[in-house]
């Protein structure tokens, strides 16, 4: 007898094995699986509730037959009369022709034999039905519990039986099957080994790191790194577009710019520390795999033995397949039985009836329909076993794609072994391969595996920016470490004052990085390095001093959605020959320029069409020549920052798309141009912050979609009716200016969520502003405000209130009506909350799921 664990022993296989496991496999002890838990199931269902009931088929001894007439109706032919003896009695019989013949025995007498007429008439025959409450057998309960007995074992089919416990049979042999060739002693021991030393491999990150520094020294076509601390995916560029380069260090001269021809060559760092540890750990590792290819590669049992065990895991699933299908119909809810007891019990034959009939037909379907998904993949997995020589194994392509030329072919059971590594994931038979070059070895003993900037170290400097993504930032070193791009789970990267960083292919494992920042560094980057980046990168900051320190190859980022560019480009030597590259970035979408610009240079117009967002920051230098603007007809947002504007500028009313315009920090004293905004339709947002103008236009009624208008730090005095009539407007900020009213209209704004007016001349607060009933956020902070009034109350969505830097003397008890309004949210003097009702203080004071909500 064993025990339930026993049998999940067999297919509890070594975590560490699931890398010699394909598909089909771990499909396979799926499958098992549930194959066992219906046996479990079954046979659970038949120990508990498996029964049969039989009752006796009464023998006729009354012959009647029914026949139909014309019109449809039962015809009673005839009754005959026997007599019986002992306790057997006399018999009616009706037959229908539409129906089964019914001949039950019904007892007339139980206790004596008698004589009994032979015919009886219609009315006593109705007489004794109507009378009758049922056929009296004269069978006693342990009769019937006898006769139970004797049927379930001679009537009931065997195979109703013995099903769950066939059914566990057959699941024990397939999981022994699947993973006999782990537990053999002869197959084991070498898998073990070989999974050991594999994990060992694929896990040794200053051995692998070393081997990728060489990998790149002896062919320039070869840069694709085998080894690392993470896995490194092939992103080498088939694409046959100009802009991809031909080397791999492309930089940019005064002429234009071009692809240097040069070999990038590997900087060692120049603080190098060996670490005796990882030394003698690498070195142990190259032996030990050449002991291993000794070991192995001398017989073909592995192989051998996984071919028979799937061919009989094969014939196991025909073998149940076939003879399974002919029990499917014996298994039926009805059976006769037959047991010769007549001695004992007084009738022949009894008709019996099996409870569980219905539920191991449908057990049965389910498992063949289990039996006969297991089968197809034990011939797919025959058709994979000949579909390839298994027994061979080749490392070309390991050594096409690194320096490791000598890597050799293997065969035998090692081979067939990397063969079901490569269903894993071959990037372990990759990584496994370098540890059979003699040449990978011979290196290996001359690079030091430590470097001052360590994986550990260059952790403890990734931080968390304020887009909450990983961010990490090197500062003025030699180079790049490799360590670096072991940080798989890096977003944004900061390379600044590097000037011999060097980006190898190794930042193909680094598939979060979208981000990347340049300031004063003019990267190289090899050919498969170069491929990841055009595939992956989506924002890139570039800082520098000259243009020419712009890598070439960032003009043939295609898939680049956001280019940040920070340094001079107005000088005579430059002749904006960045920007005229530009032509080439097709899926550009936000351009940033952060320079001295003193005019929009015409050739920004090639990536005009694809641009939705357009920011210029200016250091001051007064931006003069705009017309370029006009073309830009999807600009969606557009920032002219620090130009030294002093009116609006005319090209941007013909950006018909243009959604949201900020002019911050100009000198723009007059916007009466503002009533040619009425052409752009789609303008909601207008920031005029931070600039000179003294009054508003009533011509701002034109902008009729207008939701948010930032005219804060300017020298307003007044606000005109006018602007209460932009119906959709949200957000209002007025702050800083020298605004001493603030008028009734703005009663009217209905839909006025966020009203900054802080830093002004308010002395009262009109009754109208609290009619605004879906303001959120309302800045009243340094103004010379008296007194709040308690129709404050009616600001029921009011989570933010700053009232600080008044002339209040109290706040009004009406406060603890605005629902959403909490402590956090109110920006006022201690004293004055402090001299709240202690009831208003409670509510202020009370936890909210609510946000802070200081913005749009």
């Amino acid at each position: 007898m064993f025990t339930l664990a026993e049998v999940a022993s067999l297919s509890d296989i070594q975590p560490t094995y699931r890398i010699l496991k394909p598909w089909w496999d771990v499909f396979m002890d799926y499958l098992a699986v549930v194959m066992l838990m219906v046996a479990i199931f079954a046979g659970t269902m038949q120990l508990t509730k498996d029964q049969v009931v039989c009752l006796p088929v009464l023998q006729s001894t009354v012959s009647s037959k029914v026949q139909p007439d014309a019109s449809g109706k039962a015809d009673f032919t005839t009754v005959e009369t026997t007599t019986g003896q002992g306790e057997e009695a006399s018999m009616r019989t009706v037959s229908f022709e539409s129906a089964p013949t019914v001949t039950p025995d019904i007892f007339l007498s139980g206790a004596t034999s008698s004589q009994y007429q032979s015919t009886e008439s219609g009315q006593e025959l109705k007489k004794e039905q109507k009378d009758s409450s049922g056929r009296k057998t004269n069978l006693d309960f342990q009769q019937y519990v006898f006769i139970n007995q004797m049927c379930y074992h001679l009537a009931l089919p065997w195979y109703s039986k013995y099903f769950p416990y066939l059914v566990l049979i057959h699941t024990i042999i397939l999981i022994v099957s699947s993973n006999f060739w782990f537990k053999y002693p002869k197959t084991c021991s070498k898998i073990e080994h070989f999974v050991s030393i594999l994990g060992k491999c694929f896990e040794s990150p200053w051995t692998t790191k070393a081997l990728s520094e060489t990998a790149c020294e002896d062919s320039e076509e070869n840069k694709q790194r085998l080894t690392g601390a993470q896995s490194l995916p092939k992103y080498v560029s088939t694409s046959s577009d100009e802009g991809s380069p031909s080397a791999s260090t492309p930089m940019i001269t005064k002429s234009g710019f071009k692809f240097s021809a040069d070999k990038p060559m590997i900087e060692i760092p120049s603080v190098t520390i060996l670490d005796k540890k990882d030394g003698e750990q690498a070195k142990a590792l190259f032996e030990k795999v050449r002991k291993f290819r000794a070991h192995v590669e001398d017989s073909d049992l592995i192989y051998k033995l996984y071919v028979g065990q799937t061919v009989i895991k094969t014939v196991k699933f025909i073998f149940i397949l076939c003879y399974t299908a002919n029990f499917v119909n014996t298994i039926s809810f009805e059976h006769i039985c037959n047991p010769k007891v007549e001695h004992l019990i007084g009738y022949t034959q009894f008709e019996c009836t099996h409870n569980m009939a219905y539920m191991l037909k449908k057990l049965l379907i389910s498992y063949i329909s289990l039996i006969c998904v297991y089968g197809f993949i034990c011939l797919y997995t025959l058709f994979w076993l000949v579909r390839i020589p298994l027994k061979e194994y080749s490392f070309e392509k390991v050594r096409e794609e690194s320096s490791f030329s000598d890597i050799p072919d293997v065969k035998n059971d090692f081979a067939f072994l990397l063969h079901m590594v490569d269903q894993y994931d071959q990037l372990y038979s990759k990584r496994f391969g370098v540890f059979l070059s003699e040449v990978s070895e011979n290196k290996l003993r001359g690079i030091s595996l430590n470097h001052e900037w360590t994986y550990e170290k260059l952790r403890q400097h990734v931080s968390r920016n304020a887009q909450d993504k990983q961010e990490l930032h090197l500062f003025m070193l030699s180079g790049v470490p490799d360590a670096v791009f072991d940080l798989t789970d890096l977003d944004v990267l900061k390379l600044e004052l590097i000037p011999e960083a060097k980006i190898t292919a190794k930042i193909s494992q680094m598939t979060n990085l979208q981000e990347l920042h340049l300031y004063h560094c003019p990267a190289k980057v090899e050919q498969t390095a170069f491929s990841f980046l055009r595939d992956h990168l989506r924002c890139l900051h570039v800082k520098f001093t000259d243009v020419a320190e712009i890598p070439a190859w960032v003009y043939l980022l295609k898939t680049l959605r956001e280019l940040y560019l920070i340094g001079n480009l107005n000088s005579e030597n430059n002749k904006m020959i960045g920007l005229e590259s530009l032509r080439e970035l097709r899926h550009l979408k936000i351009l940033h320029v952060k320079s001295n610009l003193t005019k929009i240079p015409p050739n920004i117009t090639d990536v005009a069409p694809h641009l939705t967002k357009l920011v210029i920051h200016n250091d001051g230098t007064k931006l003069v020549v705009l017309n370029s603007l006009k073309k830009m007809t999807n600009v969606a947002e557009l920032e002219l920052q620090n130009c030294e504007l002093e009116r609006i500028p005319h090209a941007i009313f013909s950006l018909s798309n243009l959604q949201e315009l900020d002019l911050k920090s100009n000198s723009i004293r007059t916007i009466e141009e503002i009533i040619s905004f009425q052409h752009l339709k789609r303008l909601t947002c207008l920031k005029l912050w931070h600039n000179k103008i003294v009054s508003i236009p009533s011509s701002i009624t034109h902008i009729k979609n207008l939701e948010s208008l930032y005219l804060s730090n300017n020298k307003l005095e007044t606000l005109p009716a006018a602007v209460f009539s932009l119906q959709k407007l949200r957000y209002l900020d007025v702050s800083f200016n020298s605004i001493a009213v603030i008028p009734v209209e703005i009663g009217l704004l209905q839909n006025l969520q966020h009203f900054h007016i802080t830093g002004n001349k308010v002395d009262v607060l009109p009754k109208q502003l609290f009619k605004c009933v879906k303001l959120r956020t309302l800045s009243l902070g340094q103004n010379c405000i008296t007194s709040i009034p308690d129709k404050i109350s009616q600001l029921l969505q009011l989570t933010y209130l700053e009232l600080k830097g008044n002339c209040l003397d109290r706040l009004p008890v009406t406060l603890g009506q605005c629902q959403l309004l909490r402590k956090s949210g109110l920006v006022v003097e201690d004293h004055l909350f402090d001299a709240l009702p202690s009831e208003v203080k409670e509510v202020l004071n009370q936890d909210t799921s609510i946000p802070f909500a200081n913005g749009i």
